[in-house]
């Protein structure tokens, strides 16, 4: 056995092997969610995915419904890298791909709390997809509003449930805004955005928290369990030539689809220099490391989103000690304290093993 063949081997090897055990455990305070203790009765963990489909988006939708450690119940759209009507398409167009039309799809927002939509078309294609083209969908969404659905699951089960967000967070907000005791019935919050070390859409943000900024400060705000997967660590993954390959020539309609988007999205990426011409798989780690959270390195930190600036609205501030400073008050403005004590609202991660990563996700996707 040799080339392709032993690739394939190892990293399917390594995706069997991956979420069991002492991996799939706890970090205290704001942690990923956990298996029950030994002994509870094991199962799936219960999540919503909350998504903007988006190239890698779609790698992480077909990687949640391929990875038996979790039940997705339901999977919320949102605008952003595309607009909704295109992300609402693909997340349709993505169960059917993967066999699971029995899991509602729900329409979120059009548009962020307050600004106008910006999108990524020049990563993700005008489709959202790339460019490449796939059936129109014939399940339909469910009638009921992405923030309504959010909030009717999680209170049917409460405790139960996480949630991972991979696009703008403007459905969790509306959901939170309607009803401020959901974020304390919510498991864990996943969140892929952010970042603690500059931005991929200005020097500062990065793209889901900078496309509605209002909204991940609210979610930051809100109470909730927080895991953030940010570009400190999803920069550091980079897909290749020969595990896109393996993609294109997988045993299952699902990773050949992923294999045909990564496809078309490494060509664009090199022609146009967008993320420096490397395929990355952001939002594809926020669903691994929830499935393993050993795949990343958790800090303790207290996220502020930025909402005033005008060069620098969207950006992850993240204090990790005392004192929580701000900036300096005006002359005209009251003086305030500056020295806020130090309080974690969230887990950020702040290094990932790379390779485990990208074989746990090639080799589920390419199994």
């Amino acid at each position: 056995m040799k080339g392709p063949d032993l690739v394939r081997r190892q990293l399917l090897i390594g995706a069997a092997g991956i979420g069991t055990g002492a991996a799939l455990t706890s970090v205290a305070g704001y942690a990923s969610p956990v298996m029950p203790e030994s002994g509870a009765s094991r199962g799936p963990r219960r999540i919503i995915i909350d998504t903007d489909p988006g190239v890698d988006d779609a790698l992480a939708i077909l990687l949640a419904l391929k990875s038996p450690e979790v039940k997705v119940e339901a999977i919320t759209a949102v605008a952003g890298n595309v607009p909704l009507d295109l992300t609402l398409r693909n997340a349709l167009r993505l169960v059917e791909i993967a066999g699971r039309t029995d899991i509602p799809v729900a329409a979120g927002a059009n548009r962020p709390l307050k600004r106008r939509l910006v999108t990524a078309a020049y990563v993700h294609g005008n489709n959202g997809l790339a460019g490449v083209e796939f059936p129109e969908p014939k399940t339909k969404p469910t009638a009921e509003p992405a923030p309504q659905l959010i909030r009717r699951i999680v209170r049917q089960s409460p405790g139960e449930v996480s949630i991972v967000a991979i696009g703008p967070l403007t459905n969790l907000a509306l959901a939170f805004r309607e009803d401020p005791q959901l974020p304390s019935q919510i498991r864990s919050v996943t969140i892929m955005g952010g970042s603690l070390s500059g931005g991929n859409i200005t020097p500062a943000a990065e793209f889901n928290s900078y496309v509605d900024p209002e909204a991940a400060q609210a979610v930051y705000q809100s109470g909730a369990r927080i895991t953030m997967i940010g570009l400190d660590v999803t920069r550091k993954a980079a897909l290749s030539e020969g595990q896109v390959h393996l993609l294109e020539s997988a045993g299952n309609q699902a990773g050949r689809a992923a294999g045909r988007i990564m496809r078309a999205t490494l060509e664009q990426v090199r022609r146009t220099g967008a993320n420096g011409g490397r395929l990355l798989a952001h939002d594809s780690m926020a669903v691994a490391s929830f499935i393993d959270p050993s795949l990343v390195t958790l800090q303790d930190v207290h996220i502020e989103v930025e909402t005033e600036g005008e060069l620098t609205a969207g950006e992850t501030v993240g204090y990790r000690k005392t004192p929580m400073r701000r900036s300096a008050p005006l002359l005209e403005a009251p003086a305030v304290a500056d020295d806020a004590p130090f309080q974690p609202n969230a887990k950020a991660a702040v290094d990932v093993d790379g390779d485990r990563f990208l074989s746990f996700l090639i080799g589920r996707l390419a199994g």
